[in-house]
């Protein structure tokens, strides 16, 4: 998770590859799932039943150990944060790598050094608990900043988290009570505000009218929830509603993580489709919510296609927003700049055009969450028949691939007005009126040595795989 707090802040990113830091926390799991006997079943469980494993749920670890562990995390790329575990317990985040926060108590005199906690992110820590008969008592309120169960074991407690748009390790944060969401009736708020994105209207004839009432709902769902970081939270949990109620996919693997009580807390990035004409407001949308601008993507001549990536530091969020590129606009800021249609759209703009804006009608493209990727793909494949397409990235630290696209109809009216403005032929008209065309995925990842980037080539590759032209 990135620790930047400007929200609107360009920086160069170089993500780097971290395989001693991926061995550290592989050390501190052996040792968890040692000292834990439910951990560790569950941990068995995982692979062969959600196509994950545990590292994938990680939030945190608590740490006994001398103070010279502390200068091995940053030699490691860990760096302190301003959170604290506790008096005395100071709490380290990798902002180059995936990887989960440590916390580094003192050794009491005569204890052991190792692993005293091991934390999991879950989407409900009363999802969790009942799912697998825990019993367990939950601390902190209901749509609060933090929610958390301690389950004992024999050496090392697993700690169940909930978090709602918080980072720290307080259950009643003082910073959340500032904010107001700690007053009696801030569950209200939240569900309300959760309520005007659920509620929205998504389907317009003219998208500037549809996107200024969308920015403008996105500013009264902020002063709803009475927070920025809140609202971003609330908003993306419905937006992955919206998409899994249109993947096939998506509704079996998210039954698959919820027959454990997990939900999507394993989500790697969000996926969003734009026309060029409206690409600048979307990202101004995304700003309002707290995002910061990461790394862009501008695939050269022949990829006809660029993309932005944002991450917001307070949910871990992330958004690849993609479009079409012209060769000559590699220079081009585009995602603060309006571009004018292309004669002829890319495999992004024809998208768009027949099922809409990401942010409106056609929701998301796909939800990319982490994996074990070939359990996944199996799993998939052996309890509900789901094919998985060749890999679009397969390296020893990155390998991801899409599920098979799965058909949406198309309008009469948008395929009237691709074929009207000359983007397609009347055979394709009539094909996609008749048969519907590719319109979201499920995106299989497995990320290894902390590796937090995107492969631009290997996105070039299965953009164009999957142009609606082809199919």
């Amino acid at each position: 998770m990135s620790l930047a707090t400007e929200p609107e802040k360009a920086a160069p990113f170089q993500w780097r590859r971290w395989p001693d830091t991926e061995a550290l926390v592989n050390e501190l799991t052996r040792q968890a799932l040692d000292g834990h006997a439910f951990a560790r079943a569950l941990a068995e469980r995982l692979m062969p039943e959600t196509g994950t494993i545990f590292q994938n749920w990680l939030d945190h670890f608590v740490v006994a150990a001398p103070a010279s562990f502390a200068n091995r995390l940053t030699t490691l790329g860990f760096e302190r944060t301003a959170d604290t575990h506790g008096v005395g317990v100071p709490v380290y985040a990798h902002p180059g790598g995936v990887f989960p926060r440590i916390a580094v108590a003192p050794r009491s005199a005569g204890g052991a050094e190792g692993v005293r906690d091991v934390g999991i992110k879950v989407e409900s820590v009363a999802a969790f608990s009942g799912a697998n008969d825990l019993g367990l008592t939950v601390r902190g309120y209901p749509m609060g900043p933090l929610r958390t169960a301690r389950l004992p074991g024999e050496r090392v407690d697993l700690v169940v988290v909930e978090r709602r748009a918080y980072i720290g390790f307080e259950n009643f944060p003082t910073e959340a009570a500032r904010e107001g969401r700690m007053k009696p009736h801030a569950a209200r708020e939240a569900l309300a505000a959760r309520d005007l994105w659920i509620a929205r209207r998504r389907r317009f004839d003219d998208d500037a009218q549809g996107f200024a009432e969308t920015e403008a709902l996105v500013d009264q769902v902020i002063e709803t929830a009475g927070s920025r970081d809140l609202a971003c939270h609330l908003i993306f949990e419905v937006e992955r509603d919206y998409w899994q109620s249109r993947n096939r996919a998506a509704q079996v693997q998210k039954a698959r993580q919820d027959r454990f009580g997990l939900g999507w807390a394993n989500h790697d990035h969000h996926t969003f489709r734009s026309s060029r004409r409206f690409f600048p407001d979307l990202i101004r949308m995304f700003t309002k919510l707290g995002f910061f601008v990461r790394e862009s993507f501008h695939a050269g001549e022949h990829a006809g296609w660029g993309a932005q990536v944002l991450e917001h530091p307070m949910t871990g969020i992330v958004i690849f927003a993609d479009l079409d590129l012209a060769p000559e606009e590699a220079t081009q800021d585009f995602a603060h700049q309006s571009l004018p249609d292309l004669p002829r759209p890319g495999t992004v703009g024809l998208w768009v055009a027949l099922h809409g804006e990401s942010i409106l009608e056609a929701g998301m493209h796909h939800l990319e969450a982490q994996f074990e990727f070939d359990a996944l793909r199996d799993g998939l494949n052996a309890e509900a028949g789901i094919e998985t397409m060749k890999p679009f990235s397969d390296f020893p630290f990155l390998r991801q691939a899409f599920t098979a696209g799965e058909r949406w109809p198309v309008s009469a009216r948008r395929a009237d007005r691709a074929l009207d403005a000359g983007w397609i032929t009347q055979e394709q008209r009539d094909k996609f009126v008749r048969d519907g065309t590719i319109g979201s995925h499920l995106e299989n990842l497995q990320r290894r040595e902390g590796y937090k980037g995107f492969n631009q080539q290997a996105v070039s590759a299965i953009i164009a795989a999957t142009d609606p032209r082809l199919h």
